[in-house]
């Protein structure tokens, strides 16, 4: 019993493996007659009829875990490399198709704006960018790197060159920080002190003692316990009540995905509580599991496929579900490539990994005292292998993986030590796991300064400055974006600036709320990693019940009525503007007591539970907790302007639909009849209602000619994108390199060659219409605005 709940929770030592010798029994043989030839069988006790259920199960026995003798002999045993050789190669080639794309290989220009003062988000804030065509050089170094991963050529040195520059940029900036890069960085790091490059390797065909050569099992070990802890700590996070009461990932049973359960099965309601946040749940909880068994395996490739293949259409996530498939083949046999390609024609085995068995020893291996026979050969091609005792190498080996696997789980739990990054979730997300665990939504930001000498305030738009917008939910970047905007203020004669942030955000559809004390000024606020921040508001989560009330409030409104929920701390006030569009507006109190001053009347109101207000529109007005508890309420509004728009549009569609029948008898303007015929490329229209009409016709004929695309038409889209950013990814690197070795050309010259390297992909081009040059242009010139 013991030794099954021990394997239970520790699944990833898993062995199980067709590796050509195998570790010694912990039990001595009951027959005492020697071999005849003085050689015991490898698969001797595999046909034994008394093994035990462990050894079926796991392929070791317990007392292999009872010394660090046994423990350092098992993690160092002896495995067939083909099915590391084969991660390693697929690995590198998607993070070869990674750097063009969401290392953003092809838009470092406007990902680093090359000699632009901006405010930046790096981990360390001694960490800058360097020049753009080093960048590239950079971004170079890192994308052979990968690629030398992939053919396994100087397969040290590309480990190195891959993770060196991946973990810099990485650590440039946090913005964009999550949980499946970070994976592919430690993926890197494990590789690199791996011996990845034993089975279908270039350094395998230059170097024969490497080719076909065993592999310790603790190459396995780690990487088998890394993906376990990516699915089982992320199911553990989702066992958060909002994920477990359908809150997190509410919006998306609204994707087409999701159709066939949610039309004919479900409604989305129950589409979000029982796939989308159960089923997530429990495959992210069982998976790892699973994965490891010989009897469950095949079921749980079948639905971990099928989940990251939807994944791979619900999120842009660039490689990571593809990364995770290739990670599911580690839990099988190690020789599955060998068995696999072996069934393929023998023509084909000059391009195809190799299928022979007969594999080398490795000095990376410990092997067993004695000499073991390979099952299946003759007496010439038997194995000799030669007392191995445990040397420093393994004993590193052996270290490493232990202390590693403890880290890794203990680090999605550590931010008791980071509490500086502890803002409503746990630490920085990219080690957490909790992946999908949150959803916000920021309903107003306000930024205002302060010039400390003269007294005078003043307004900055929201992301002045910075290209990112992640500030807005973390603490540490808040305070970097604080301390970046008052250098730039001091740049407009504003002295020593004080800088405040008022920002409203709901977490899993809470109320909105302030997420940080709008009164600090956070140029001179204190913030420290390992201090809890002390301007964090915190997240009002007695208030949560509530969010059952807001369903019921919004099914009883009609269309065209909308709901802000709002909740604030006492002693705080919201100051916010009524358009002139919104003269329909009203504030209902549903908890506490505030009192609604209107700024330009100068009036005050005393509102307590159940109580309501019109509000003025276009005038200021400010909403005062006055209660000792937090106070509760809501905006219910109109937007009068839209919904008249709403109106007209809606007229226009039906008159296209009586023109298109035919039965409309009433005369058509001629302006008109070109709008409702589709024939309005060439008209100029002024009219804002048409405007709105115009835009929403061609989005809808879009989508539905994407829709009835066939395969071929959308691998084509699809084909001609990639092409376009791949196509600029080599010329702006080329341009750079260019740049490096034989310095700047001509400013017109470099102009027309970012220009041409700056041509965009376009549904006429898909569809092998010529675009026009200046068309080209001008849409180059949108997309750098």
């Amino acid at each position: 019993m013991k030794k099954d709940l021990l394997c239970f929770f520790f699944p990833f030592i898993i062995v199980k493996e067709a590796s050509l010798i195998d570790s010694t029994t912990c039990k001595k043989p009951s027959n005492k007659k020697k071999n005849p030839k003085g050689k015991i069988m490898m698969a001797a006790w595999n046909r034994s009829g008394d093994e035990s259920r462990m050894r079926k199960l796991f392929r070791f026995e317990l007392c292999d875990l009872s010394s660090w003798e046994r423990l350092l002999r098992l993690l160092n045993r002896p495995t067939d490399p083909a099915s590391l050789g084969m991660f390693r190669f697929l690995f590198g080639m998607l993070m070869v198709i990674d750097i063009p794309q969401e290392r953003g290989m092809s838009s470092l220009d406007y990902k680093y704006l090359d000699g632009m003062d901006v405010c930046r988000f790096p981990l360390f804030n001694f960490l800058k960018p360097l020049p753009m065509d080093w960048m590239y050089l950079l971004y170079v170094v890192m994308l052979f790197g990968a690629l030398g991963i992939m053919l396994g050529c100087l397969y040290r040195i590309s480990c190195l060159m891959f993770i060196s520059t991946y973990w810099y940029v990485f650590f440039l900036d946090k913005t964009t920080w999550n949980n499946h890069s970070y994976l592919y960085g430690l993926i890197g790091f494990q590789l690199t002190i791996m011996d990845a490059n034993r089975y279908w390797s270039i350094d395998g065909l230059l170097n024969l003692k490497k080719k076909n050569a065993h592999v310790p099992l603790w190459n396995y070990t780690v990487l088998r316990a890394q993906i376990f802890i990516v699915y089982f700590i992320a199911g553990v996070k989702k066992l958060d009540g909002d994920w477990v009461g359908g809150y997190s990932m509410n919006y998306l049973s609204q994707h087409w995905l999701f159709d066939p359960l949610g039309k004919l099965i479900f409604t989305d309601e129950m589409t979000s509580l029982i796939v989308v946040h159960g089923g997530g749940l429990i495959l992210d909880l069982t998976a790892g599991y699973l994965l490891f068994f010989d009897a469950t395996r095949p079921i749980s490739i079948v639905f971990v496929t099928y989940f990251h293949c939807m994944n791979s259409q619900l999120f842009s996530i660039g490689m990571f579900p593809y990364a995770m498939l290739a990670t599911s083949p580690l839990f099988c046999y190690p020789d599955w490539p060998r068995r696999l390609f072996a069934k393929f024609p023998i023509c084909l085995s000059g391009v195809l990994p190799p299928v022979m068995t007969n594999l080398q020893t490795s000095v990376s291996c410990l092997y067993p005292e004695v000499e073991l026979k390979a099952k299946g050969l003759t007496a010439e091609q038997n194995l000799q292998v030669k007392p191995t005792r445990a040397s420093l190498r393994h004993k590193l080996g052996a270290v490493f993986t232990i202390i590693y696997i403890a880290e890794q789980f203990f680090l999605p739990y550590s931010h008791f030590i980071t509490q500086g990054y502890n803002n409503w979730t746990n630490g920085l997300y990219g080690y957490s796991w909790d992946m999908m665990v949150h959803s916000r939504s920021h309903q107003h930001v306000k930024i205002t300064y302060r010039d400390t000498k003269t007294g005078d305030i003043g307004y900055l738009n929201p992301g002045v400055f910075t290209q990112s917008r992640r500030w807005k939910d973390h603490g540490d970047m808040l305070k970097q974006y604080a301390v970046c905007l008052s250098h730039q203020l001091t740049k407009y004669n504003i002295s020593e600036p004080e800088v405040y942030f008022d920002i409203w955000v709901s977490i899993n559809e809470r109320f909105q709320q302030r997420i940080f004390d709008p009164r600090v000024d956070i140029v001179k606020a204190d913030w420290s990693p390992f201090k809890s921040n002390p301007w964090l508001m915190p997240l009002l989560v007695d208030l949560s019940p509530w969010r059952a009330k807001f369903s019921e409030v919004e099914n009883a409104l009609d269309n065209q009525t909308e709901v802000v929920f709002i909740a604030d701390f006492p002693g705080l006030c919201l100051e916010n503007f009524v358009s002139e569009d919104l003269g329909n507006t009203s504030l209902h109190v549903l908890q506490g007591e505030v009192n609604v001053e209107i700024v330009m009347e100068k009036k005050n109101y005393t509102l307590k539970k159940d109580e309501k207000m019109q509000l003025p529109a276009g005038e200021y007005h400010k909403v005062y907790t006055i209660s000792q508890e937090p106070s509760c309420y809501m905006y219910i509004y109109v937007n009068t302007t839209d919904v008249a728009v709403e109106k007209k549009v809606a007229k226009l569609f039906e008159l296209q639909e009586q023109v298109r029948n035919g039965t409309e008898t009433e005369p058509i303007p001629p302006e008109l009849q070109n709008i409702l015929n589709g024939t309005n490329g060439d008209i100029n229209v002024t009219d804002p209602i048409l405007r709105v009409f115009l835009r929403r016709q061609r989005r809808m004929e879009e989508v539905q000619k994407r829709r009835n695309a066939t395969i071929l038409e959308k691998l084509y889209r699809f084909s001609i994108k990639k092409y376009y950013l791949f196509r600029r990814s080599f010329l702006m690197t080329a341009i750079a390199m260019r740049n490096l070795v034989f310095g700047l050309p001509p400013m017109e010259q470099l102009t027309q060659e970012i220009a041409y390297a700056n041509l965009k992909y376009t549904d006429e081009q898909a569809q092998g219409e010529t675009q026009n040059v200046n068309m080209q242009k001008t849409e180059t010139s949108h997309v750098e605005l």
